[in-house]
């Protein structure tokens, strides 16, 4: 007869495997060991099964024999932790009062940020990440690892931010000691406890007489990610945290906390393959984990990362038994935006920003559509933004050599662009590198292995997606990768027509990729033949001169890249697309023109509806209604059966969004708060005022307004990225 493990009861068993975000034994059989002759190792555990619903999200892992209770002596620590924030400054003051607050409670505490304090903001662009580490540095945080983009500016703008730090870097898998800049902040030795303007592989934080070790990792992809230059190298994570562990433990330290600034994909692997390590402090991913990811090997490891630009605080009490094993904890990501700003802070703050304000105000062009750079969209399919861009360098390069394509990554593009006027700030947000803009000389062949390797990874959001002007292309996401690209066509002066695999193209793109990063090997081959011009500009002032020369901009997405299934029987193409008029989220009807009695196809995702044109060229096709933003493409075939080139448009929006919901306000708050469509810009109507903001991703906003009276009647509306106005939500002051 079976066993069966009843979740209402509790069980003993000789040992434990950790899943998912709760506690269980991997079988009744397989711990207690029945059947196998073998004695299990560990001391015994009792198991709680906690459900993945429970609203605790404190996880108790603690042996309970009164044996192991006796001889437990546990360890408690609170870990603070940052990753990715990108030089926003402004977020600060509340991180100082939110980390305040934290170490006020007499707990054991640690403060980490597990890389890219660089690149994002004209705070970096100013300061080159000296602003940051001002703030760093009165935070007192206890250890940093080096993300990708510390090396942006190359080693001496990263061995000056070292030389000023008065906390220690970590990074195990870091190789400096042939680079003449850094190379004098390296200690090949564990810090103990580590000293501020030093690079070391770990370094050990005491706590009375309990010690924990710190790891610092460094993605490898920095040297195709990043400038570290040639004499920086990148060594296995794995097998560098391992000996560094090693070694923790051969000194007796038990509990060991890796900041990793490899992705969390790579931080799940890393916690399968590596033993020891009981907290991973993620980074890279810019991933949100809301609760910690738990991992075992053996014994368990957590996962944790705070998302990005500092909207969070990530907080892990965790607690370790005697021998360094995690029995209990409890994770979650504090929002800064819910933190008052300390005054000390704020003041600092204004005088970084000062400077700034000059250049970041300057009008240079303006919008009248929301441009599309959020990171999800831009990084796996065509954007209007990435084609706006993509533009913007494919008019800049002509103007210096004749040149007919631009193709760039997407890891470049790091912001989107709201409708209205926009500001060199706001250039600057976008595209925070200043990459300098070279044209090279590729083939037709060379093109195809870069689109390839461009679409490669598309369904993982990777920053090696391109975003093109003069050519369109079709992929097919289920064939394999370096054979999914299977239609290119370049735009000339007699249209569109197949791209040549033996003919040579002028394409501009970023000294970034042209140096091979992000995998576009062939560029990097074509510079090193000699095959490039360098244009001596930046990529943000590509596009400030596009805005200057087009106001307003009203950039859409074309059909520019294409993700469709591949069809072998693919060839001769009409020369002119159908003309298809403009469809709405109202619209049940796809109307246009083509050639005289052709059969007309509408693709929209999966689903394809057929008709035909009368012999005028005239045709309605009936849809359902779909939702804005949708691709919608129109293909007809003439009667001698050859395909046109596709028409394609984008499903305008003429829905307004729903009614913003506002929290309760009374005549002491100072700020109208609640939630509305993601991205929505708000707009606050009290007396004669007005006040305007933005909700964030999802949909939350927080709009400060000076106190209202009792009795003040507040107006509140949200207007969506098509400029459609919601109808004004009301609320009335309350007496407090």
């Amino acid at each position: 007869m079976n066993n069966v493990i009843r979740l209402a009861r509790i069980f003993t068993v000789a040992a434990c495997v950790f899943t998912g975000i709760y506690a269980s034994c991997t079988s009744a059989s397989e711990a207690a060991g029945a059947g196998t002759g073998k004695t299990l190792p560990g001391a015994e555990y009792e198991c709680r099964f906690i459900s993945e619903n429970s609203s605790n999200s404190k996880v108790d892992l603690s042996p309970q024999t009164q044996q192991t209770k006796a001889q437990d002596k546990s360890f408690s620590l609170t870990i603070m932790h940052l990753n990715d924030s990108h030089a926003h400054a402004g977020q600060f003051p509340r991180l100082f009062t939110a980390v305040n607050k934290i170490r006020a409670t007499g707990n054991n505490t640690l403060l980490v940020h597990s890389g890219d304090v660089f690149s994002g903001t004209l705070y970096f662009m100013k300061y080159k990440g000296q602003a940051d580490l001002y703030f760093l540095n009165q935070l007192n945080i206890d250890a940093m690892t080096l993300g990708n983009h510390e090396f942006d500016k190359g080693p001496e703008v990263l061995g000056d931010f070292i030389k000023r730090a008065r906390f220690p870097m970590v990074s195990a898998n870091i190789n400096v000691t042939a680079d003449p800049v850094l190379r004098p902040y390296f200690s090949k030795n564990i810090g103990n406890p580590g000293e501020g303007g030093r690079i070391y592989p770990a370094v050990i934080k005491q706590y009375g007489e309990e010690q924990v070790g710190i790891i610092g990792l460094t993605t490898q992809d920095t040297s195709l990610l990043s400038n570290p230059g040639e004499h920086v190298t990148f060594e296995d994570p794995a097998e560098k945290a391992q000996e560094m562990i090693d070694q923790l433990t051969a000194a007796g330290i038990n509990k060991i906390v890796v900041l990793s600034h490899l992705g969390f994909p790579a931080d799940k692997q890393l916690a399968e393959k590596v033993k020891g390590i009981d907290v991973i402090v993620g980074g890279h991913s810019h991933t949100v984990l809301e609760q910690p990811e738990m991992v075992v090997n053996r014994e368990p490891t957590l996962i944790v990362q705070a998302g990005e630009y500092l909207n969070h605080l990530g907080v892990l009490d965790v607690t370790f038994s005697k021998d360094g094993v995690i029995k209990a904890y409890n994770g979650k990501l504090l929002p800064l935006a819910a933190f008052p700003e300390d005054s000390d802070a704020a003041e600092k703050l204004l005088k970084f920003k000062k400077p700034l304000e000059k250049l970041e105000n300057k009008v240079v062009g303006k919008t009248g559509v929301f441009l599309n750079g959020e990171r999800e969209d831009i990084r796996q399919e065509e954007t209007n933004l990435g084609n706006l861009i993509a533009d913007a360098i494919l008019m800049k390069a002509n103007e210096y050599v004749k040149t007919q394509i631009a193709l760039l990554n997407t890891g470049d593009i790091r912001n989107s662009i709201p409708e209205g006027e926009i500001t060199l700030g706001q250039i600057l947000t976008v595209l925070p590198f200043e990459n300098p803009l070279v044209v090279l000389e590729l083939t037709g062949e060379e093109i195809l292995q870069a689109l390839e390797n461009s679409v490669s990874e598309a369904e993982k959001g990777k920053g090696k997606c391109a975003q093109v002007s003069g050519l369109r292309f079709k992929y097919d996401p289920n064939q394999p990768a370096g054979q999914r690209v299977w239609f290119v066509e370049v735009k000339t002066e007699r249209g569109f027509e197949p791209l040549d695999l033996k003919k040579s193209y002028s394409v501009a793109t970023t000294g970034f990729i042209a140096a091979g990063r992000s995998g576009y090997h062939m560029f990097k081959k074509a510079k090193d033949e000699g095959r490039i011009t360098e244009l001596l500009i930046a990529d943000f002032e590509a596009l400030q001169s596009y805005l200057e020369k087009h106001r307003p901009v009203r950039t859409e997405v074309e059909g520019r890249i294409i993700k469709e299934e591949k069809n072998p029987d693919a060839q001769g193409l009409l020369s002119e697309k159908p003309v298809v008029e403009q469809v709405t989220d109202r619209s049940v009807v796809v109307s246009g023109k083509t050639s005289a009695d052709s059969t007309v196809q509408v693709l929209i995702g999966t689903e394809t509806y057929m008709g035909e044109a009368d012999g005028s060229g005239i045709f309605h096709i009936f849809i359902p209604e779909q939702k804005a933003g949708t691709l919608i493409s129109v293909l007809t075939r003439d009667k001698n059966g050859r395909e046109s080139v596709p028409a394609n448009v984008i499903v305008k929006d003429e829905t307004p969004p729903v009614p913003p919901e506002i929290e309760k306000i009374n005549d002491r708050s100072g700020a109208v708060i609640g939630k509305a469509e993601k991205y929505a810009l708000i707009t606050v109507r009290a007396g004669d005022e007005v006040f305007i903001g933005k909700a964030n991703k999802k949909g939350r906003f927080k709009i400060k307004i000076p106190r209202q009276k009792t009795g003040t009647i507040i107006s509140v509306t949200a207007t969506d990225k098509a400029g459609n106005e919601s109808v004004p939500a009301e609320i009335i002051t309350v007496n407090n």
